[in-house]
């Protein structure tokens, strides 16, 4: 037997296995676990339609219940570097039994686990044509639903407009994955931002085998496309985009398309990208502009791969100078999260509906 299908058993006998459909016992105690016990009903599992509920699990995945329908923005609970460090598993979110998962684009960190977790719930996935492929590749026989939104070649600023349920409207719009571009000598311009890598995370919390070969088998995933989303009911919007690109360079059309949308009330978007290496973070400030938040969350930002990732923190002085460049009273609130502490944690992202 060669090296390669040496590596290849091994990666089988690693495999782990899909986690079956959950109880409602099991959904009550993951709603309630990623929720909050006051805002889930202990007999039924019904969340509370009277809040918007967000709980982040790692790099750029999130669980959310508006209005008391619950779906996920990606599906990827960070391990291979590590294992334990964000404190769930695949089986507990498919436990949540969300209607609906939304990849924002298909690289590992986003989507490795979004086959597995919406055979097991009954999720319908969105995304790309390609993002479906690749989702429905991680399962052996795909029982679920994948709503393909596009592909890698529509055009940026393209839109898509659904109902995910009564009452929530769904816009996503394709835009432009991270990337690094010529220094911005402008006034637009940023300093680069550099953090130090965490590898001090490994030690605490080292990867098993059967999380490294999940690694391995995700890790070259291709993108797909990239879409952001925004969520809307008639008293409050919420958008989410699990990757900030330089759209003042490659798509200023995709601006346009965003400062078109409903302000909104709470902005999810990703603030570690390749281009902060030369740009810092004027990428997401310029979505922060075109999407006039009132509150705005940092994601994609923890040390979910230790070996080139910093902790959160890292980002929290650079988040709040950036953020000081936007006008005052067109400023958003900064709600920062630090791992591990804000992983799973009921009521940091908790805001009425309406």
């Amino acid at each position: 037997m060669n090296l390669s299908r040496g590596l290849a058993a091994l990666s089988e006998r690693l495999t782990t296995p899909e986690p079956a459909a959950p109880t409602l016992a099991e959904t009550i105690a993951a709603r309630r676990r990623f929720f909050g016990n006051a805002a889930v009903d202990p007999e039924t599992g019904a969340v509370s339609p009277d809040r918007v509920l967000v709980s982040w699990f790692g790099c750029a995945s999130f669980a959310i219940s508006l209005g008391g329908t619950v779906f996920l923005l990606d599906a990827w609970v960070p391990r291979g570097a590590t294992s334990g460090y964000v404190p769930t598993t695949v089986a507990e979110v498919a436990a949540l039994r969300p209607a609906a998962i939304f990849i924002g684009h298909g690289h590992f960190d986003h989507a490795a686990d979004a086959g597995p977790i919406a055979q097991a719930s009954g999720a319908v996935v969105h995304g790309t044509a390609e993002h479906c492929a690749t989702v429905r590749g991680q399962v052996a026989d795909p029982r679920f639903d994948c709503v393909e939104l596009g592909s890698a070649d529509s055009s940026y600023g393209d839109r898509y407009d659904f109902e995910l349920a009564p009452g929530i409207a769904v816009t996503a719009v394709r835009h432009v994955h991270s990337a690094r571009t010529a220094r911005d000598e402008s006034p637009a311009g940023s300093d680069p931002l550099r953090p130090k890598p965490c590898p001090c995370d490994i030690r605490e919390f080292p990867p098993s085998l059967a999380d490294a070969a999940h690694l391995a088998r995700n890790i070259a995933a291709p993108e797909g496309g990239v879409l952001l989303y925004q969520f809307r009911t008639d008293r409050f919007t919420l958008t989410w985009h699990d990757s900030s690109g330089p759209l003042l360079d490659k798509a200023p059309e995709v601006l346009d398309v965003l400062r078109s949308l409903p302000a909104s009330d709470v902005h999810v978007g990703a603030v570690q990208g390749f281009n902060q290496f030369t740009n810092g973070l004027r990428d997401p400030r310029s979505y922060i502009e075109a999407l006039r938040p009132k509150v705005f969350v940092p994601n994609h930002h923890d040390n979910w791969l230790p070996v080139f990732t910093a902790r959160g923190e890292a980002f929290q002085s650079p988040v709040e100078a950036e953020l000081a460049r936007i006008p005052e009273q067109a400023r958003p609130r900064v709600r920062m999260l630090v791992d591990r502490d804000d992983y799973l944690a009921p009521g940091v992202l908790e805001f009425p509906l309406g």
